[in-house]
C-alpha cells in the first residue's frame, strides 16, 4: 500500500499515474488503481462523464476531474506538468484499457517527465493481453498494430506489414469494417490461423478461431469492441524470396482483383522486402504500360 507521502512525492514533484481500467467487467479493477484513484489529487481523464460514472462506482469522490484527449493541445500538457511540477499527484485514466495502448496520453507522459515527474504505470486491464492469453496462437513474441488506418496508402502497408510478420500479430479494428479487412487478409495469408475476440470480459464475450478465410467467409453483422489476433506465418528460409514465377503470379492476382501497378508495389515490396521499384515494373509490363 503506498502512503501519502509517495502519493504526493514527499515534498517534491508529483506523481503522474497511468491507471488501467477496466475494459468492460468491472470487477477487473485493481486494488491498487482503486487506491491510486482514491489518493491522487486530480483525475485527467479521456472522458469525464465515464471516469465519473466508475469513480462512483469505486465510492472514489470528491476530486477534480478534467478531460485530457486524444485532441488535448500542447497547452493541456503543459497545464498538467505544472500541477505535477508544483507537487500535485495526478491519476490519468482512457475509458477503457491501458491508457497509451492506442489511446491517448503519450504527450501527457512525456511532458510529465520533462518536469521532472516521476510516471508510475499501475497496470491491469488490456485487450491486447486478454486476447493473447485466450487466443492459444501465440507462444513467443508478437507485434501489436494497433487500429488500422481506414484507407489509403497507410490502410496498404499497414496490411502488407500484417502480412509479412512472421510472428503473431494483434491488431484492433471497427466492427463495421472487419469483414472487410478479413477479406483483404484472406487474399495475402491464405490458411494463417487467426482468433476473433469480440467484447472481451464482457457479457456477449466471444473468441472465433479459424483460417483467415474462414473467419472471412462468416456472414453475420459483427459488433462490439474487436481484437484480431493473427498466428505465426510458416517461416520461409532465411534469405529465401520467392521465384520470378512466385512473383509474377502473385502480382497477377493483384492486377486480377483490381489493383493497380503502384498499389501492387508499395504492398509487396513491405511483405517480401524487394525493392518497391523493381516490383512496379514488373507489374507494369504484365499488365501493359498504358493501362497501369
Amino acid at each position: 500500500m503506498s502512503t501519502g507521502d509517495e502519493q504526493r512525492g514527499a515534498g517534491g514533484p508529483g506523481r503522474l499515474y497511468v491507471v488501467a481500467t477496466p475494459i468492460g467487467n468491472l470487477g477487473d479493477i485493481t486494488l491498487r488503481a482503486v487506491e491510486t484513484l482514491r489518493g491522487a489529487d486530480r483525475i485527467l481523464a479521456e472522458d469525464t462523464r465515464r471516469a465519473r460514472a466508475l469513480l462512483g462506482h469505486l465510492g472514489v469522490g470528491g476530486k477534480p476531474v478534467d478531460r485530457f484527449d486524444a485532441h488535448a493541445s500542447e497547452a493541456d500538457a503543459a497545464r498538467a506538468a505544472a500541477r505535477l511540477a508544483a507537487g500535485e499527484s495526478i491519476a490519468f485514466m482512457t475509458d477503457a484499457g491501458t491508457p497509451v495502448v492506442s489511446d491517448p496520453g503519450t504527450a501527457l507522459v512525456r511532458a510529465a517527465a520533462a518536469a521532472g515527474a516521476r510516471v508510475v504505470a499501475i497496470p491491469g486491464p488490456s485487450a491486447v493481453m486478454a486476447a493473447v492469453s485466450a487466443s492459444g496462437l501465440v507462444t513467443g513474441g508478437f507485434r501489436f498494430l494497433g487500429f488500422l488506418p481506414r484507407g489509403g496508402r497507410e490502410r496498404r502497408e499497414a496490411l502488407a506489414l500484417a502480412t509479412a510478420t512472421k510472428e503473431a500479430v494483434v491488431l484492433f479494428e471497427s466492427p463495421r469494417r472487419l469483414r472487410e479487412t478479413l477479406a483483404e487478409l484472406a487474399e495475402r495469408m491464405r490458411g494463417r490461423r487467426a482468433v476473433i475476440a469480440r467484447e472481451l470480459t464482457k457479457v456477449h464475450e466471444e473468441i472465433l478461431s479459424g483460417t483467415v478465410e474462414e473467419l472471412a467467409a462468416i456472414e453475420r453483422e459483427w459488433l462490439g469492441e474487436i481484437t484480431l489476433v493473427l498466428g505465426p506465418a510458416e517461416v520461409s528460409p532465411e534469405g529465401a524470396r520467392p521465384s520470378d514465377e512466385e512473383l509474377d503470379a502473385r502480382i497477377d492476382r493483384e492486377l486480377a482483383a483490381g489493383r493497380r501497378a503502384k498499389h501492387i508495389a508499395e504492398e509487396l515490396s513491405v511483405e517480401l522486402g524487394l525493392p518497391r521499384r523493381e516490383i512496379y515494373a514488373r507489374a507494369v509490363a504484365r499488365r501493359g504500360a498504358g493501362r497501369a
